[in-house]
């Protein structure tokens, strides 16, 4: 049988595509990194990004809807199964209920040619930034001009730690971000927008990616076949099943 060369051309776009995707996120290696905070082309006013996802439905994550303020069919499917009053619905219904993660674009010092990337950050950084923005002693830092660059110490988790720990510091002098107008012009009028990384899903995909979630058991799925089902496990289910009927089957 001949090699479908067509098949091949669009698994080798596909990669192309995962790894260019892949290329516009930024994560702090491990020890200190020196990095600039600039404006979103996309929104000069705020560099932060706030999004929210659905972690790990099937080994996959997805962009919620919630992050444009539309309707979100596992958002709405987490709040249903949060009214049953059952405690392992609730805890199944905050596993599925949309998260948040920020982003800024930023430029790496001393790979300020690779253009602009995005860091994505939990609650706690994103406070501490805030912070330092709100605070008059620093300012704007993201000032193209007279800005400030920002030191990301990252330590990864050691021993039974569970998590990495990131901390941050804002340099007291204020430098510009760049003084090369090629790179300058990059930063101002080159970026990629964050959609680009992260895509949009129609509600109809959304739905169907909890469809499939659910028909693969969920978190149950790990759950040796032979284990005799305890009674709450079959309220559980029996809660799953109404919730999905009332959501979709109105």
């Amino acid at each position: 049988m001949a090699i479908d060369i067509n098949a091949i051309r669009r698994k080798l776009g596909s990669l192309q595509t995962q790894n260019n995707k892949t290329s516009l996120l930024w994560k702090p290696s491990p020890g200190v990194n020196t990095i600039r905070i600039v404006p979103y082309q996309f929104n000069k006013e705020n560099p932060f990004i706030e999004l929210y996802f659905h972690y790990d439905l099937g080994k996959k994550n997805y962009l919620s809807n919630v992050t444009f303020g539309e309707a979100d069919p596992i958002a709405e499917f987490s709040e249903k199964l949060k009214a049953t009053g059952n405690s392992d619905d609730w805890k199944l219904a905050r596993k599925m209920e949309p998260k948040m993660r920020t982003f800024v674009p930023i430029i790496e010092r001393g790979k300020e040619s690779e253009g602009v990337k995005f860091w994505g950050f939990g609650k706690q950084v994103y406070t501490e930034l805030l912070g330092f923005i709100a605070d008059p002693d620093y300012g704007d830092v993201t000032d193209l001009t007279g800005g400030r660059d920002i030191k990301v110490t990252f330590t990864p988790p050691e021993g039974q730690e569970k998590w990495p720990k990131t901390a941050i510091m804002v340099k007291p002098n204020q430098t510009p971000a760049t003084e090369d107008k090629n790179i300058a012009e990059k930063v101002v009028n080159g970026q990629s927008e964050i959609y680009e990384v992260y895509r949009k899903s129609s509600y109809e995909d959304l739905k169907a990616a909890l469809e499939e979630w659910l028909g693969e058991g969920g978190e149950e799925s790990t759950q040796p076949k032979a284990q005799p089902v305890a009674a709450n496990a079959t309220a559980t289910n029996d809660n799953i099943d109404k919730a999905f009927d009332d959501l979709f089957n109105q």
